[in-house]
């Protein structure tokens, strides 16, 4: 294997270099960069994806790593941010220059009634509070299927943790930590849902995750968060900076326009939306079955990124999408209300 990606990629880098004409012509209806795009991205996503199943690995069987030095922050003060109506132009247009996923495809505007979301990601610290009230045994706080999931797998804490005498570890990727109370939870879809009905609140929906995260008081649209600025260190913990999580308040330089923080990176976000095609929607005729074969209704958008999401799938069209039940990928969530 190694010695075939070896061959194709000194292939590639010969035809790049000598600026080959036909080398950037259409294949098969599709321009090579398009191509070249699904390549390198779905590259990446999977570097993410094998991330969850290594972090499970045993510890001694991996190479430790060290992170940068823990940022200074102070406790988390939760509150929710009042975010006025307007709305969310979700997708580009077909012919944009820039790249995206079919599903992200086409655009569309939703007008957002005004909502409240919470400033960060859930907490450890939060979720606890949720698991001393008796969340995992409260039945109404859980859809049927989700109820039943847990009954059968016998669910009863995140999947990251680990109860040790009377205080919680927390599984790193190279090591087990006393839990971190200001780092957000990783949980499933379902177990967010729960605690969001045990909060009285609701999972924000697609539209509402994106008017938080890049609408303005003008009902302008920022390209990040934090303004037009490219991706750097300083607004997020993304693009393999770190392997772990960070607190929720480490980068007040991520904040959107309505003073929402930690909106890429630090853990993809649950929404309640389910993952569905967009109006207009046109597979990739050389991959078709990448986006519609999860249009079951089974699987939920997620938005955000994760430490190790790479910068360029940080665009605002950009959807992630996981199983309701499916507790090993770095995600979190956020509440809202109404």
């Amino acid at each position: 294997m190694r010695d075939y990606v070896t061959r194709i990629r000194a292939a590639l880098d010969e035809k790049f270099a000598d600026g080959t004409p036909e080398y950037t012509q259409t294949h098969d209806g599709f321009p090579v960069d398009i191509l070249l795009n699904v390549a390198i991205e779905h590259r990446l996503m999977h570097v993410e994806t094998l991330a969850y199943m290594l972090h499970q690995l045993a510890l001694d069987k991996k190479v430790r790593q060290v992170d940068p030095q823990n940022l200074d922050n102070a406790p988390v003060v939760q509150r929710m941010v009042e975010v006025p109506a307007g709305v969310a132009t979700l997708g580009p247009r077909h012919g944009s220059e820039n790249f995206g996923w079919d599903n992200e495809y086409e655009t569309h505007i939703v007008d957002v009634p005004a909502f409240a979301i919470d400033q960060y990601k859930v907490t450890n610290r939060q979720y606890l509070e949720f698991m001393a009230a008796g969340g995992y045994d409260t039945r109404s706080f859980w859809s049927d299927d989700d109820w039943n999931w847990r009954i059968a797998h016998g669910i009863a804490h995140p999947v990251f943790w680990e109860k040790t005498g009377d205080h919680w570890l927390y599984r790193t990727m190279f090591d087990e930590v006393r839990l971190p109370l200001d780092w957000p939870v990783y949980v499933s879809h379902a177990e967010g849902s729960a605690y969001a009905r045990w909060a009285g609140k609701l999972l924000p929906t697609e539209a509402e995750w994106h008017r938080a995260a890049y609408g303005t008081a003008d009902g302008k649209e920022r390209i990040y968060p934090w303004g037009n600025v490219a991706p750097n260190a300083s607004f997020g913990n993304f693009d393999f900076h770190r392997w772990d999580p960070t607190p929720v308040n480490a980068f007040p330089e991520g904040r959107s326009a309505f003073g929402i923080d930690d909106l890429l990176g630090n853990g993809w976000e649950w929404t309640s939306t389910v993952f569905a095609p967009f109006r207009g929607f046109e597979p990739f005729p050389f991959y078709r079955g990448y986006s519609a074969d999860f249009f079951d209704g089974k699987h939920f958008v997620m938005k955000g990124g994760s430490a190790r999401t790479v910068a360029c799938m940080l665009r605002p069209s950009f959807r992630n999408w996981f199983q309701a039940h499916y507790q090993y990928v770095y995600a979190g969530f956020r509440c809202v209300s109404h």
